[in-house]
């Protein structure tokens, strides 16, 4: 009975939250039934197409808001990371800031006016390589970036999978 009290009370604190902190984990997505996760409950005009579950060992994707950064964080397993921004992209100025780079040799492996993607390797390592990806999207008006987390690293394939993610809605 005690545990019956404790876990309504649980279930009724839970159920009257004033929403998303800081830094909360507000979404799991069950992906078997879901084709793409709407997040304009986050502000963003965007769609995400979740990774299939084989690709991911099973791991749903967790979307988690930062406020202090004003970065959507998308996570699922170990192949699959990304960050979401509103802010104008600067593509000139990202490749200017990896030819700057003294510690990692960043090749461009694609480039379009709203997509660049990367190879980062150490020259003194040559099994330290990472693929990066850093995408411009407009919607409604607005300009987002997306890139990958820094986390691990990253194969083509990997980033290929993850700068397709993120889409626009189409107008109601």
């Amino acid at each position: 009975m005690k545990n019956t009290v404790l876990l309504s009370g649980m279930v009724l604190f839970f159920a009257c939250s004033s929403g998303p902190t800081e830094e909360q984990e507000t979404h799991v997505a069950d992906t078997t039934t879901v084709a793409h996760i709407d997040l304009t409950s986050y502000g963003l005009p965007l769609l995400l197409t979740p990774p299939d579950k084989q690709l991911t060992a099973g791991a749903e994707p967790s979307i988690i808001w930062k406020d202090e950064t004003g970065t959507l964080t998308v996570e699922a397993g170990e192949r699959f990371g990304l960050e979401i921004r509103e802010e104008p992209g600067d593509m000139p100025r990202l490749k200017a800031t990896l030819e700057r780079d003294l510690l990692r040799k960043n090749t461009t492996i694609r480039e379009t006016p709203e997509l660049l993607v990367w190879r980062s390797e150490f020259p003194d390592d040559p099994d330290l390589v990472s693929i990066h990806f850093y995408r411009i999207l407009a919607a409604d008006g607005r300009t987002f970036t997306v890139q990958d987390t820094d986390g691990p690293a990253y194969s083509e394939q990997d980033v290929d999978r993850m700068s397709a993610a993120i889409s626009t809605r189409s107008p109601a």
